[in-house]
């Protein structure tokens, strides 16, 4: 699917201007390429989320053995760890 873009003029500090074109170098795409990928990041961090529904996490429990000895010391942990890889929060 082809996205119309927009031309559009910004201005940065010397220093962001040489960071940029740095990062696309070593990353071997164009500058406007690195610009449109933190412009969707950051609006992606604005964006609101959805909150995670209770039986989401009711289905955690006793879903079998981890092979761990600390996941009771360790539980609130070890949860929020799994959530946070899941749901990029």
């Amino acid at each position: 699917m082809m996205h119309m873009r927009t031309r559009t003029i910004i201005s940065l500090e010397r220093s962001q201007l040489r960071a940029l074109k740095a990062r696309a170098r070593a990353k071997g795409v164009s500058v406007a390429e690195i610009m449109r990928g933190l412009v969707t990041d950051s609006l992606e961090a604005e964006r609101p989320r959805t909150p995670v529904p209770m039986s989401t996490f009711e289905r955690m429990v006793a879903l079998g053995s981890s092979g761990r000895d600390d996941v009771s010391d360790r539980h609130d942990a070890l949860l929020a760890d799994a959530l946070r890889k899941d749901h990029d929060c």
